[in-house]
């Protein structure tokens, strides 16, 4: 079985978006494609199955967050 899923997190601002992708890129490894359209991230994970999906997911959005942070503080 094969599981997937498409994000689309937007930003107010387009070099926000570019650091934090940047930030978070690294990490992708095959399970996550991601690109920037306009002011916001595009992101497709896919994996074997639910559960993996499921944490993958959670760990993906962990480091949006914590990237979106760190961006802001700026």
């Amino acid at each position: 079985m094969k599981a997937s899923c498409n994000i689309i997190i937007e930003f107010d601002d387009p070099k926000k978006v570019k650091t934090i992708l940047k930030s978070v890129k690294v990490d992708d490894f095959d399970f996550v494609k991601s690109k920037i359209v306009k002011n916001r991230i595009e992101s497709t994970i896919e994996s074997s199955s639910v559960s993996s999906l499921l944490h993958t997911l959670d760990d993906y959005l962990a480091c949006i967050s914590v990237a979106t942070k760190i961006v802001d503080k700026n």
